[in-house]
């Protein structure tokens, strides 16, 4: 499953995007310097979010949608299509 799939999952079981994710982490105090446990900790209890899922938005809400080009555009089935992920919904994303 590609990264961005991950974030395509949560906002299909939450109805939430990654950037409504961003707003509400902020709201609660979270930022670059919180702690991933705390993050992590707090999208599964008030989300209920496995765990795999709650670290894919726990890294785009503390380190943003950047990630390593290690799998864009390999065609596996990790592969994402560009190393920015989308953040707006799924359904507004170009890249799919």
């Amino acid at each position: 499953m590609s990264f961005q799939a991950y974030l395509d999952k949560v906002e299909t079981q939450t109805g939430l995007t990654p950037r409504q994710f961003i707003e509400l982490a902020r709201a609660q105090g979270f930022d670059e310097g919180t702690k991933s446990t705390v993050v992590l900790t707090w999208l599964k209890q008030e989300y209920g979010l496995g765990h795999g899922h709650a670290q894919a938005m726990t890294h785009v809400i503390l380190k943003g949608p950047k990630i390593s080009d290690k799998h864009v555009g390999t065609g596996s089935s990790h592969s994402d299509a560009s190393d920015t992920l989308w953040l707006d919904g799924k359904d507004s994303n170009p890249h799919r």
